[in-house]
Formats: structure tokens, C-alpha cells, sequence
């Protein structure tokens, strides 16, 4: 019941979270952020009504415990996680790489296996630093290589991200 309600948290969470990156002004310009938030709720969207699910939304109602479980399996995929990344803190981090998330991830990184390294190892830097008593600066140095893929596959992101948005 706990992974549900988890799992429930974060599709809301992340829905919220998307859904308020698409109020901006025609005259504003989307950060890179937005584009890809916005492009991924969009592909997400979609997965998730080609297998016949209403991608969640704030205040819907709250579907049942079993359509909470198949709308998370849908977006975050099942069984073990084929993704699996042990940091210098200790923490293990997992994904699927089934699931809406994952094909979208797949179709604006281009390869997901190396963005969840990345993406995990450069959302942790700051932890490690802490961790092992060294500066960010040592740290961000140690992982010049993650950090540059980080970069070259958030530009591609940003640059798929764009059709994604000009077509409704």
C-alpha cells in the first residue's frame, strides 16, 4: 500500500510539476527546464492514452488503489528495475526501463541507460561532496565525463523537445 500511495505522490507530484511549466506567455521564452518538462508530460500523455489511461492530473479525483497501481506500472514500469546505479553515499538508485517515462526518456535523450547514469550522478554531486568530505569542485572534477554527457544529452533533449511543442 505504501509503494501506491508513493507512486500516487509522485505521478501527482509530477503532474503538477508539468502542468505549471505550460502556463508561460506566449511572449515569455520556456527555460530549457520547461521545454523539457512540457515534452515530456506530452509523450507521457500520449503512452498513457494509447494503453487507454487518463494521465493523471491535479485535483481529479483519486482513482482507486488498482487503477492508481496500473497507472504507475504504465508510467513507471514493472518487475525488477533493469536500471541500477549504487552511489558513493551508500543510496542505490533504480528504473525501469519499461514504462511511458522511459520511452519518453528514450525519444529526448536518445539513450536512456547512459541519461540515468548521468542524470543520477550529476543529481548527486553536492550529496557526494558531503559524503566523502571533499569539495564540489574535486567532486564535479572526478566526474568530468558523466557531467559532459549530462550536458550534450539535455541539449539534445532541449533540441527534440521543440517539434514536440509546435505540433498539437
Amino acid at each position: 500500500m505504501r509503494h501506491i500511495a508513493l507512486a500516487t505522490a509522485t505521478l501527482l507530484a509530477t503532474a503538477g510539476l508539468l502542468t505549471a511549466c505550460t502556463t508561460t506567455s506566449p511572449a515569455a521564452r520556456p527555460s530549457p527546464d520547461d521545454l523539457i518538462k512540457t515534452a515530456t508530460q506530452r509523450l507521457t500523455d500520449a503512452c498513457l492514452t494509447r494503453q487507454g489511461l487518463v494521465p493523471p492530473r491535479p485535483g481529479q479525483s483519486s482513482p482507486s488503489a488498482a487503477e492508481q497501481q496500473h497507472l504507475a506500472d504504465a508510467l513507471f514500469g514493472t518487475g525488477k528495475a533493469e536500471l541500477s546505479l549504487r552511489l558513493p553515499t551508500g543510496y542505490t538508485v533504480r528504473a525501469h526501463t519499461d514504462g511511458c517515462l522511459a520511452a519518453a526518456q528514450r525519444r529526448l535523450y536518445g539513450d536512456q541507460r547512459r541519461w540515468f547514469r548521468a542524470s543520477v550522478i550529476v543529481g548527486n554531486l553536492r550529496p557526494e561532496a558531503a559524503h566523502t568530505h571533499r569539495t564540489l569542485a574535486e567532486v564535479r572534477a572526478r566526474h568530468r565525463a558523466e557531467l559532459a554527457d549530462w550536458r550534450r544529452m539535455r541539449a539534445r533533449a532541449v533540441r527534440a523537445a521543440g517539434p514536440l511543442l509546435t505540433t498539437e
